[in-house]
């Protein structure tokens, strides 16, 4: 497996989800406010089939430089795909699910860092 920075991982995948017209993208930077990762990145999709044409996109744009998820969780269906690379969490959410558990406002003291084209 190739070693990739916590930054190019979460920069690239921010590219392939935007790529796939993901909604809403933010990459919060935890390291100052949490030890399970460095950086969250949550985005949504407009349905079940959309949230797994971003996931699929993820993987597939980290694999290509030989890095795969640790652990991934969720289905489509359910409305939230997580993906764990270890120092990058990626959550895909339907707009429903995301609403609900509130990543954004749970991690409110993480800043958020700046992605183009999101």
């Amino acid at each position: 497996m190739t070693k990739a920075s916590a930054d190019g991982k979460v920069r690239r995948a921010a590219r392939a989800a935007l790529d796939k017209r993901a909604t809403d993208l933010v990459v919060l930077d935890v390291r100052g406010v949490s030890s399970v990762a460095d950086y969250f990145l949550v985005c949504s999709g407009t349905s079940a089939t959309h949230v797994e044409t971003i996931s699929d996109a993820i993987r597939a744009e980290l694999k290509s430089e030989g890095i795969r998820p640790l652990h991934a969780e969720g289905v489509p269906e359910s409305g939230w795909v997580l993906l764990d690379y270890g120092d990058v969490l990626m959550h895909v959410f339907l707009d429903e699910t995301r609403a609900y558990y509130a990543l954004e406002r749970l991690w409110g003291d993480a800043p958020a860092v700046p992605v183009e084209g999101s």
